[in-house]
């Protein structure tokens, strides 16, 4: 995220892409909706009528999976209209001038026959961003999760560095992320092809300095991502160790996973409860929860919080740092005799780029935001305020690509997947709340009601629903909140595992799973799961 949340009440125009934010980010949601009180405009490009429409000037209703054709279009209508930043596009970024003959091609009519958006409103939507003094983009995981993920983040890239809304208040990149620690899990080098402080493995002097500090040799290759880890499980990999997912609810393409999980010689999962993934491990680690746990999270605005223990652990929990080192003692590993979580956090700063200023009696009451570089610096709210990293923001020229599968005769619906604000993730803390199963006691299929009408579907009623790798019984709700031709669901209950149906395709730079399109059958049925007869 390149600003920080207070930001998020300064923008002039606001535009909200692949993010259902008053549902996944409810709190951070009111700062949108202040400054929406305060004169801002908003723009809502999403397939479903989400809650942000309600606070919109404008909604972008587009087919799912065809971000990319509008925002080309967007971009092609700030370029002819003239409203770039000269002055930022020449002092800041590079690869300008083929970007901006590139997107010539990519009209708004063009991006209408894809993303079934009127040329007229994708002209709108764009001169209202490319006229902004200050535009501020968010998005979440409706942009990252296709085939795609990555030109559509780079596109949005492309609309801040062409209008120089980047390095300034209430401007900037924003992604939300999905987890309180989704961000400092990257921080501390929890991805296959950077260290700590997203330093590259493949570079010699980073390795070097690792080496070093560990006292051993250190891999030098890139590892792999989770995707490609369960391919090969039960192959080149005998052995796994999940901690804190449940990934067998989470992950799509579930059979695939499953079998992947079975195949292996041994399965290692530590977690607080459980989980339909910890059931079919052969030890399952008792971890602790956030109020039992000493430790740090980094949350979406980078910031680096402390966490203090409040109550002592059930049981035999443990916190996961302790496990995981001593696990590593017994397989002859040295350097993991740590005593307490502050020689984990203060081992990160020594060795991190970003938190190189820190350490843990500094981070007490959470006011530093990364980069912190070195000692008494007072970090760094806002990213690219005097330049940018690497010298000069890069313009990427994209094309538009179809999801993995599209709607045919045999699988003529869309489905899109996401979150649902009473249940969080796969229901493995907030599924055991009784409160919260009042409020949500099972999940639903939002159908359209034409839809429903013209499948023979009725509202309450079950369904099948089916794609080329499995099915699902379901309950109908009518819903105008779907769009005719598609339907929405989240995969949050195990006993509805959507991701059953999902996991055609993967992006090829990051292998995130194209979750959000899948194209599927819905039929009547009976609740014990058979279709209806005709």
């Amino acid at each position: 995220m390149s600003n920080p949340l207070r930001d998020m009440e300064k923008p002039d125009v606001i535009f909200c892409i692949g993010t259902n934010m008053t549902e996944c980010h409810p709190v951070a949601a009111t700062r949108l909706k202040k400054a929406i009180a305060n004169g801002a405009r908003m723009i809502v490009a999403d397939p479903r009528v989400i809650g942000l429409v309600e606070h919109a000037d404008m909604h972008l209703q587009l087919r799912v999976g065809s971000d990319s054709a509008l925002l080309l279009a967007m971009a092609h209508v700030i370029q002819r209209a003239g409203l770039i930043d000269p002055g930022f596009i020449a002092e800041r970024t590079t690869e300008a001038e083929a970007f901006l003959e590139h997107v010539k091609e990519f009209t708004p009519e063009w991006a209408s026959e894809i993303c079934r958006v009127e040329p007229a409103l994708i002209e709108e939507a764009a001169i209202l961003y490319g006229t902004a003094d200050r535009g501020a983009i968010y998005y979440t995981l409706g942009i990252t999760e296709h085939i795609c993920g990555v030109d559509n983040v780079q596109s949005l890239c492309n609309l801040a560095l062409m209008t120089g809304n980047v390095g300034r208040e209430g401007t900037g990149i924003n992604p939300m992320r999905g987890q309180n620690n989704i961000q400092g899990a990257g921080d501390v080098g929890a991805i296959p092809n950077n260290y700590c402080g997203f330093q590259p493995v493949t570079d010699p002097a980073i390795q070097a300095k690792f080496e070093k500090a560990y006292g051993r040799e250190i891999d030098r290759e890139k590892g792999i991502t989770k995707v490609r880890a369960l391919d090969e499980a039960g192959k080149s990999i005998r052995a796994m160790f999940i901690d804190g997912e449940n990934t067998v609810v989470t992950d799509p393409d579930r059979e695939h996973c499953e079998h992947a999980l079975k195949s292996l010689d041994f399965l290692v999962v530590c977690d607080l409860f459980m989980t339909e993934t910890a059931e079919l491990a052969d030890v399952v680690f008792p971890a602790t929860g956030f109020t039992e746990t000493d430790g740090t999270q980094t949350n979406t605005e980078r910031r680096v919080q402390r966490l203090r223990r409040a109550v002592p652990p059930p049981g035999e929990a443990k916190a996961d740092w302790w496990i995981i080192s001593r696990l590593a003692q017994r397989m002859g590993f040295h350097g993991f005799d740590y005593t307490d979580a502050s020689e984990v956090f203060n081992e990160l700063c020594r060795l991190s780029t970003t938190y190189a200023g820190l350490d843990w009696d500094r981070v007490e009451f959470g006011e530093y935001q990364w980069p912190v570089p070195e000692e008494g610096h007072p970090g760094t709210p806002r990213l690219h305020e005097d330049g940018f990293i690497n010298g000069r923001g890069v313009f990427k020229l994209i094309r538009y690509r179809d999801p993995a599968e599209t709607i045919d005769d045999d699988y003529p619906v869309w489905l899109t997947t996401g979150r649902r604000l009473e249940s969080y993730h796969s229901r493995t803390q907030t599924g055991r709340s009784q409160g919260i199963d009042y409020l949500l006691p099972e999940e639903v299929l939002e159908v359209h009601p034409d839809d429903v009408t013209a499948w023979g579907l009725a509202d309450g009623g079950w369904a099948e629903m089916a794609s080329r790798r499995g099915a699902v019984t379901i309950r109908v709700k009518a819903t105008e909140r779907s769009p005719r031709g598609t339907v929405f669901s989240s995969f949050s209950f195990n006993d509805v595992p959507v991701n059953i149906l999902t996991g055609a395709g993967y992006d090829p730079v990051t292998d995130t799973a194209e979750l959000k399109v899948c194209p599927v059958t819905v039929r009547p049925a009976s609740k014990s799961g058979g279709v209806a007869a005709d």
